[in-house]
């Protein structure tokens, strides 16, 4: 089985916990591949698989974009280009997720997770928008799933008390990547600003990497059930 990841710095892993590495640790018998960049967002996503597409055939490609579209407007310098409203996000992800079909036999569509653990703040009422946008998107498409992360980590904040910290300083964000790579650093830094499931309000602690495995995992074993039934 070949799957790929592919996504932001979330997927890439850096700053914060990879999900990733737990994930090619569990399946040891699955081949992976990590398609993930820092800063990524739909626009930027079109215009990198316009540039190279994939070269490989999948039977899974997890995608999972959209934080930046709205995490980009809080920070104070805007790497990648952002959509300007919802109706152009959905025409860049229809664009990129058409693109996937033809390179992989399944797509899993995730919804950007978080923007701040105060899951009824502006940004995350934003992502929330997105989401229902890419769950209407995977309604239309017969070998296209829908994972609702933002749902998930949700269900798990509302039984605890978490900070409003966000990371909206750049160079703050770049020194937790230079300074904070071992993730029990990165548990206790996320601890001591109050978070739970991630170390800055958007990427993952242990915990929070460890739920998207969760996730992904559960996706995986039930994909690999289908086959083995048609076999």
């Amino acid at each position: 089985m070949k799957i790929a990841c592919i996504g932001d710095s979330l997927t890439e892993g850096r700053p914060g916990v990879s999900f990733f590495k737990l994930l090619t640790t569990k399946h040891q018998h699955i081949e992976f591949d990590n398609h993930g960049k820092p800063g990524e967002t739909v626009k930027s996503l079109y215009t990198r698989l316009e540039k190279s597409k994939l070269a490989t055939y999948y039977d899974l490609i997890f995608l999972w974009i959209g934080v930046n579209d709205v995490y980009a407007k809080l920070l104070k310098v805007q790497a990648q280009p952002v959509t300007k409203d919802l109706q152009e996000f959905k025409d860049y992800y229809v664009k990129v997720l058409e693109m996937f079909l033809a390179s992989s036999k399944h797509v899993v569509l995730v919804t950007p997770a978080l923007i701040g653990e105060a899951i009824k703040n502006t940004s995350n009422t934003e992502l929330k928008e997105l989401s229902s946008i890419i769950q209407s998107i995977s309604s239309k498409y017969a070998n296209v799933s829908f994972l609702n992360m933002q749902e998930i980590f949700e269900s798990h904040l509302e039984q605890v008390n978490s900070s409003d910290h966000i990371n909206t300083n750049v160079m703050r964000v770049m020194k937790d990547v230079l300074f904070y790579k071992n993730p029990f650093r990165i548990d206790r830094l996320s601890e001591k600003r109050g978070l739970h499931l991630t170390l800055d309000g958007v990427h993952l602690n242990s915990k929070g990497a460890e739920l998207v495995v969760e996730e992904y995992t559960a996706v995986i074993e039930q994909l690999q059930l289908q086959e083995a039934t048609v076999h």
